[in-house]
């Protein structure tokens, strides 16, 4: 391999590579690059193996900070850039930046990191946060460019010293494909449907949308409420399984299971609903704006950078249920024509501020 045309793409997950980054590996093909990915196998690295010229598994833990653990990452990372030996390094999630960057700082690689969200460490501060910022610190102080998808993670780095001002660089989320999340009409007939889709996180804020659907089904008993993402998940605030059959025998909710086609499911949903304590840039909040779905989330980082308040969507209180159910009451009253204009708005928004064009060509800047 020529180390001037090589690229390396790191994440955590190869869903995350294969959901998320495809666009730029594309682009980067298209340019000339051998394209590896390095990544944690989940069961999608051979679909990933179709588009790339090679595919290598990284030894990597998402549970938080285990010293032993963790330096067996930073080995594995010494292991594969030796071997690789790329000239432009690309860094996705928390523990590849942190740990990523650390070794490429040491072998000297160009270093692209992009803060795609702050994680639970950062919601609730404790020992952990001061863990994880003190390695951002450290990890971040060589990295030619770090991409920020909102302003106030930004400012945060920024204010606590984390990243120098020069390396620093606003991304509009990670893109979104406009063909293939394509404008779709409401769904006229039948009960109106509110959909959350995400991890099953109580980060997620699936807490309040649960609690706000008990509220509205007393009042609107037909109203639906659908959790569609993926269980058991390797992450503190992961939900049991047990809580979602008991909200299902109460009929309070349907759990959609997880799903590789989540376009069926937003066509069929009335209102798109994510409830989070805190985003980068919410993916589904702009693919289901893209399919012209007015959506409500709550006015966080990486949620309000998607929803203009009632333009395109609502914004309600972080952790508050009964703001949460107010705003999904207030939807439900519009009229349908309303709600469709909505969604118009939203298409468009995303049109003009979140191509993933745009995104492609940001990166290639920064190379």
């Amino acid at each position: 391999m020529e180390k001037k045309k090589v690229a390396i793409i790191c994440s955590n997950y190869a869903w995350t590579i294969f959901n998320f980054r495809m666009p730029l590996i594309k682009k980067l093909k298209e340019r000339g690059y051998t394209v590896v990915v390095v990544t944690q196998f989940d069961g999608y690295e051979q679909l990933l193996g179709e588009n790339v010229d090679q595919v290598e598994s990284l030894f990597i833990s998402r549970k938080g900070v285990n010293p032993f653990v963790d330096a067996l990452t930073v080995l594995d990372f010494f292991r594969h850039l030796l071997i690789i030996k790329p000239s432009v390094l690309f860094l996705f999630t928390i523990k590849p930046v942190i740990y990523g960057s650390f070794v490429a700082k040491l072998l000297k690689v160009q270093t692209i990191a992009t803060i795609t969200g702050l994680g639970t460490s950062f919601i609730v501060d404790g020992f952990i946060t001061r863990v994880v910022k003190f390695l951002y610190k450290n990890a971040l102080s060589s990295v030619s460019t770090v991409f920020f998808q909102n302003i106030d993670d930004k400012s945060l780095f920024l204010t606590q010293g984390l990243v120098k001002p020069k390396a620093c660089r606003l991304s509009p989320g990670s893109g979104v494909d406009l063909n293939k999340f394509a404008c779709s009409e409401l769904p006229v007939r039948g009960a109106i449907t509110f959909l959350l889709v995400a991890r099953m996180l109580w980060d997620k804020g699936v807490g309040e949308f649960v609690d706000a659907a008990r509220v509205i089904k007393l009042k609107y008993p037909t109203t639906r409420f659908q959790l569609l993402g993926p269980l058991g998940v390797e992450n503190h605030s992961f939900i049991s399984r047990k809580y979602i059959d008991q909200w299902q025998e109460e009929g309070v909710i349907e759990y959609l299971g997880e799903t590789d086609n989540v376009i069926s499911y937003l066509k069929s949903a009335c209102c798109i609903v994510l409830p989070s304590y805190r985003e980068g840039t919410s993916r589904v909040l702009l693919e289901a704006a893209a399919m012209s779905r007015p959506l409500i989330a709550t006015d966080v980082p990486g949620c309000r950078e998607v929803i203009e308040d009632g333009v395109n969507g609502f914004l309600c209180g972080s952790r508050d249920y009964l703001s949460l159910s107010h705003k999904m009451e207030k939807m439900l009253l519009l009229p349908y024509e309303t709600r469709r204009i909505m969604g118009k708005n939203g298409r468009k928004k995303v049109e003009q501020e979140f191509n993933q064009d745009v995104v492609c060509q940001l990166y290639f800047d920064a190379i």
